[in-house]
């Protein structure tokens, strides 16, 4: 009988979300683990006996010490397109193929959210709520911006920067853009204006990030940006954590540059329950929700399934690690 680790199942969802006992059918017992790993250490610990794993996209990262410290790990799964945290190279050389699924709908979802997350901080919703759960009215509420009119400043005017851009001009608002590779005729597309991010930056009464995380953008918003951030500006960041220098913003939210932070990402995730963020009046806070639907979950687990049903035949499919493969 075959071990099978379904890792991550924060809300608890995998198993309704497509038919496993196809793989039970077929020998394969499955263990679910809700709960993230403390370390490298205890994931090693108690990953060990597996040799099969389906990863959910980043929220476990997978490093060359973990690859390594696995020796019954013979197959896995990932949901998504691809992880950073993945090391897909250290898997390869051992000859363990690692087959993806379809991306699902997360554009949408993560723009959607993206602008949840700015009118909540623009009108001080979250502390509303807080409010009114406890008796309270107008208390110690910030009095909030209007949108329209403002500045929306996009990092990165891809799939998901284009949604906000259109989203953006609903709301009343002009919108600019910059990254290392757009063009002006790209940006006149999307409904943007193409400015310097120098310009981005200091000009943008709402700043949101939507970048890849790679070496070159790792930190592209440090201390010198949210120095020269327009007061009162909002910082959204959706994508991932990392493209955030923490400890300046940390340092910025004390000091108002930025005002306000939204994010649903995170340098370490889940957040320590005792991360200063979590403690600050002026941010925005949701648990990486970008990409979390009950449709996307849906065609991350069905592939997922697929993909195990595939290896056991011996005819993998989706194997995204094949040039490493041995």
């Amino acid at each position: 009988m075959k071990k099978l680790a379904i890792l991550d199942d924060y809300q608890r969802v995998a198993l309704r979300s497509a038919d496993w006992g196809r793989l039970e059918r077929r020998g394969v017992a499955i263990t679910v683990f809700h709960e993230p790993f403390a370390s490298v250490e205890d994931a090693a610990a108690k990953l060990a006996p597996f040799e099969i794993l389906c990863l959910m996209r980043e929220r476990t990262a997978f490093p060359r010490a973990l690859v390594e410290r696995l020796p019954a790990l013979r197959f896995v799964s990932l949901t998504g397109l691809r992880a950073g945290t993945l090391d897909a190279r250290a898997l390869g050389e051992r000859g363990i193929p690692v087959s993806n699924t379809r991306a699902g709908s997360s554009s949408g979802l993560t723009a959607e959210l993206a602008w949840g997350l700015i009118v909540m901080a623009a009108r001080g919703l979250a502390r509303a709520e807080r409010n009114m759960r406890e008796g309270r009215w107008h208390e110690d509420l910030p009095l909030g911006i209007a949108l329209e009119g403002k500045r929306l400043g996009l990092m990165g005017l891809g799939k998901i920067g284009a949604r906000m851009a259109a989203i953006g001009r609903a709301f009343g608002m002009q919108v600019q853009a910059w990254s290392q590779n757009l063009t002006p005729e790209r940006a006149a597309e999307a409904g943007a204006e193409l400015v310097s991010k120098e310009a981005l930056v200091a000009s943008s009464d709402v700043l949101s990030l939507h970048l890849v995380l790679s070496e070159r953008t790792r930190g592209i918003v440090g201390r010198k940006e949210l120095e020269r951030l327009k007061p009162g500006c909002i910082l959204v960041n959706v994508s991932r954590g990392p493209l955030v220098d923490e400890a300046a913003l940390l340092e910025g939210l004390r000091k108002g540059r930025p005002a306000h932070a939204a994010l649903d990402v995170y340098d370490r995730e889940p957040l320590p329950a005792d991360h200063p963020l979590r403690a600050m009046d002026n941010v925005t806070l949701s648990p990486h929700l970008g990409y979390v639907n009950d449709e996307n979950l849906r065609v991350f687990h069905e592939d997922s399934v697929e993909n195990v049903e595939a290896w056991l035949s011996g005819m993998p499919i989706r194997v995204m690690n094949e040039e490493f493969l041995k």
